[in-house]
């Protein structure tokens, strides 16, 4: 039988994955020219103990792009997983704070530290592939990695969060931090060349924390990779007005996360759009200027009676997609 170069084709196609074989296999969610994704903070409360229900929650809602947060990454790939008052910090006491550990609790979080320590320690890029494989296979690109880098880590740790980074194939870091910890990042961040975004918050009385007008300027001057990574949300709160910083500073956002709050320091709303966060005139000002960096969705609210994070996630990608229209 003579098989055509046409068939061929048709053969070749058949034999790969559909990721591979269809571009049309990755989830659109860019609108109207404006990449809108989540990071996958916003799906904690699925996330333990099956890490793989985040991936089915990108694809429920319809989002193509993740900012996949450290703790998730190392989860997917098989990380040993620490007792529930290790990762969480026990159980809130009644009237606030935390109860101490008791001496067998503080020797299981000793154990769960070596055997997690060891386990990163034996993670290469092959690791972190498989990661973020998992993401594409279901249609779904990892654009940042979150790792949230703390004044007590070591340089060795920080330069972990890299390799995590670069093992994804993601196009830059995000983080929450000091800016004590900016300084220090800076130099490693120039070394490997990637940026990282330094997420801010509404702590307008701490000097150390990204979250008034100087302190973003602080960062940014601590090296050239050092950038933004701008919540719209908090920015509002914090009394800054979110349409005026995008404009003037562009090129140095990762990205955004979206999310609705009061100013002066209100809370979070659930009904999006019911706040003062400007958020269809950030999205506006996306559409038309054509910026590249993806507006992520961040849900930090409570979740109302009777509903879920998928709904309100998808309640909250609607109530975007429609500033855009």
């Amino acid at each position: 039988m003579k098989i055509s170069r046409r068939d061929l084709g048709k053969m070749a196609l058949a034999s790969l994955p559909l990721s591979k074989a269809f571009g049309a296999r990755m989830i659109n969610s860019k609108i109207d020219g404006v990449q809108i994704g989540a990071i996958t903070y916003s799906f904690n409360r699925i996330a333990s103990p099956d890490p793989e229900a985040i991936i089915r929650a990108y694809v429920d809602v319809g989002l193509g792009e993740a900012e996949l947060t450290s703790d998730h990454c190392e989860a997917l790939a098989g990380a040993p997983e620490a007792p529930a008052f290790v990762r969480y910090g026990g159980s809130a006491r009644k009237g606030g704070g935390r109860p101490q550990p008791t001496p067998e609790q503080q020797a299981e979080r000793q154990a769960a530290m070596e055997k997690l320590a060891h386990w990163r320690a034996s993670a290469t890029a092959e690791t972190w592939k498989g990661v973020r494989k998992k993401f594409n296979d279901a249609g779904i690109e990892v654009a940042l990695l979150c790792y949230n880098m703390q004044d007590r880590m070591k340089d060795e740790d920080i330069e972990y969060g890299f390799a995590m980074a670069k093992g994804l194939g993601a196009k830059a870091i995000t983080t929450s931090t000091t800016l004590t910890m900016a300084k220090r990042i800076a130099p490693i961040a120039d070394k490997h060349k990637m940026m990282v975004g330094y997420h801010g918050h509404d702590a307008t009385n701490d000097p150390n924390q990204t979250a008034t007008l100087e302190s973003y300027d602080t960062l940014m001057a601590y090296g050239k990779y050092n950038a933004i990574n701008l919540d719209i949300g908090h920015f509002t709160a914090a009394g800054y007005d979110a349409v005026a910083f995008i404009k003037q500073h562009h090129d140095k956002i990762t990205n955004l996360h979206v999310k609705d709050r009061k100013k002066n320091h209100g809370p979070n709303v659930a009904v999006w759009g019911t706040g003062d966060t400007p958020i269809k005139e950030v999205m506006q000002l996306m559409k038309s200027e054509k910026y590249g960096f993806p507006a992520n969705l961040e849900l930090e609210y409570p979740i109302p009676e009777g509903s879920d994070i998928i709904a309100e996630a998808k309640k909250c990608f609607a109530y975007v997609k429609s500033c855009l229209a």
